[in-house]
Parts: structure tokens; C-alpha cells; sequence
């Protein structure tokens, strides 16, 4: 199982270092299926806006929602998780070197949004590239059984396990 799962101990780390080796990879003509996810500040409320973007070309999807000013409870607009998704399938099965996700998150946890397309990659021998939060760990071992291994949030460490995963499936 090609799998390795990136918890980045800063705020905020996990979006720009994946979106950096989405770029890399994708200027070396690696074949990408996923989403990279970018995060907006909006002044007028106490959390940011959250966009994903379909690879390797776009579109770029709001995956959150507005829920006030006041709001402190879970934003995932799980309609537009479900658009990705869909997006993402067929990118993966038209021959992806990596699928890259910005986040196996509470909607994977709980056995919806990108999680069957984990699963369709790694039973095509399509290695995985995936964030994770503490939240959702269990969860995330669970569903690979332990098997994910575990990087820095590090581009070059993530570029040399990506590059690492392309050979070993060659070979």
C-alpha cells in the first residue's frame, strides 16, 4: 500500500506545502488527480473561506459555507465536498501517477467525501499523498490499517517519498 499521510504541527502548513508539491509535480509532468486546498480570510468573520482546487487544472470549488458571523460549528459545505469528488474521479481513472488530497477530514472519517477514491487508487497502485489532523487520526488508521506512513510537512521530504512511490510502482 502506497500511502503516506502528512500532520504538519503549525496552522495553516498543511495548504501551502501541499499546494508547493502539487506545483513541483505538476512542472515535472506528473499526472495528479486531487484537490489542494487554499484558504481565504474574510475580515468579517472569525474563520476563512475554503477553497479547493481540482487538479491538475482547476476548477476551484468553495467547499465551505456561510454560516454567520457567529458561527463556531463545522462550515464543510458538504454538497461542494461531493462536487470535488466528483470532479476527481474520473482524473483519477484516466491514468493518475498521485493522488493528492489536502485532507482525509471528519466527512472521510465518517466514510463519505474522497474516501472511495482513496481506496480505488490504492487498489490501482496509485500511491497517495494525504493530510491529516489529530481529530481525524483514528479514524485515518483505522481505514488504512496502520499502513499509511507517516511524513513531515516538508516539501522535499514529500517530493522524495512521491518520487520514491513512482519507481517502486515501476519496478
Amino acid at each position: 500500500m502506497l500511502i503516506a499521510a502528512v500532520q504538519p504541527s503549525e496552522p495553516g502548513r498543511l495548504d501551502t506545502v501541499m499546494s508547493e508539491v502539487a506545483e513541483t509535480l505538476l512542472s515535472e509532468g506528473v499526472r495528479l488527480a486531487g484537490v489542494v486546498q487554499t484558504n481565504c480570510v474574510n475580515p468579517d468573520r472569525h474563520k476563512c473561506d475554503m477553497d479547493v482546487r481540482v487538479l491538475p487544472d482547476g476548477p476551484v470549488i468553495r467547499i465551505s459555507q456561510d454560516l454567520g458571523a457567529a458561527s463556531r460549528g463545522c462550515r464543510l459545505d458538504p454538497a461542494a465536498l461531493e462536487e470535488a469528488v466528483a470532479l476527481v474521479g474520473p482524473r483519477l481513472a484516466a491514468g493518475a501517477d498521485l493522488l493528492i488530497l489536502n485532507k482525509f477530514g471528519k466527512h472521510e472519517a465518517e466514510g463519505h467525501g474522497f474516501r472511495d477514491l482513496i481506496a480505488e487508487a490504492l487498489a490501482a497502485g496509485v500511491p497517495v499523498l494525504i493530510g491529516i489532523n489529530g481529530l481525524n487520526r483514528a479514524a485515518f488508521e483505522t481505514f488504512t490499517d496502520g499502513m499509511a506512513e507517516g511524513l513531515p510537512a516538508d516539501p522535499s521530504a514529500l517530493l522524495a517519498w512521491v518520487r520514491a512511490a513512482r519507481l517502486s510502482k515501476v519496478a
